[in-house]
């Protein structure tokens, strides 16, 4: 299991933004008999993860000296706040992320999980995996990079990086993703995807296994075309295929060698 020591004592888990992904990692941890607490920044989500059995905080940020100190009493800390340029937070998520690892130093706490995303690749790096240099192409990669490296350079607590690709799963679908559009560019691009239960194993892994300070790609090893993978995944839920551009713009594909080398973690 990696060169660390594997570690199966119950533990005090924070996760810090608690959506989709947040929320089932929640779940399954709780299901190996770990303590979970878990955040939000909207009040009517509360009730939905004490559902999960999820301890549930509303947490704010940059606003750091008004949250719940207790949330912080944890042994490891998941942070999972992606930016959201779509609400025009772009220029607020660095601040946010220096505020939250500012409170993570504050609170003594010693090992953080940081999810992050293979969108720190650039579209046209080709093969890459966890060695490679990122050389991301728009601002999403760009910030998440800079994220990445205040995470990694702060000396009071040991961080791991988990960079997932596209997350599929329920509540997902990817056979909706382009269900009967026509002229959809780059059917001949390679797909980078993950589904959410491995998701959920490989940070499921790092934790267990002590695997700090390193970084993990979670992308599935099987990458068929994007026409290939979207047709067979809408004939599969019923809905129109879609139609796709003979073309590949976009060559990058994200190899997971650490999660195998590392954790030893086999993709479901």
């Amino acid at each position: 299991m990696g060169y660390w020591q594997n570690t199966t004592r119950s533990m005090k888990i924070s996760i810090l933004g608690c959506g989709w992904f947040g929320s089932a990692l929640g779940a399954g941890l709780i299901a190996k008999g770990n303590q979970v607490k878990g955040s939000t920044t909207s009040a009517d989500k509360l009730e939905r993860l004490r559902a999960f059995g999820i301890l549930p905080y509303l947490i704010t940020f940059p606003d750091g000296d008004k949250n719940d100190p207790s949330f912080f009493d944890c042994d490891v800390m998941v942070v999972s706040i992606p930016p959201k340029f779509r609400k025009g937070e772009g220029e607020a998520f660095l601040p946010k992320i220096s505020s939250i690892i500012n409170a993570i130093s504050r609170h003594h706490i010693r090992h953080v999980v940081y999810t992050s995303s293979t969108g720190v690749y650039g579209d046209n790096q080709g093969i890459v995996n966890e060695s490679d240099e990122p050389q991301p192409d728009d601002q999403s990669g760009q910030l998440l990079l800079e994220a990445e490296r205040l995470f990694q350079n702060e000396a009071g607590f040991k961080a791991t990086i988990v960079r997932f690709a596209g997350l599929i799963g329920p509540g997902r679908d990817p056979g909706r993703f382009f269900a009967g559009k026509t002229n959809v560019p780059n059917g001949l691009s390679p797909v980078n995807l993950v589904h959410i239960d491995d998701a959920i194993g490989i940070t499921v892994s790092v934790i267990e296994n002590n695997a700090w300070g390193e970084i993990f790609n979670a992308c599935s090893p099987q990458h068929p075309t994007r026409a290939e993978f979207y047709r067979a995944a809408a004939l599969k839920a019923g809905l129109p295929l879609p139609e796709f551009v003979a073309e590949a713009q976009i060559n990058k594909m994200v190899h997971s060698v650490n999660t195998t080398s590392l954790l030893n973690y086999q993709f479901k």
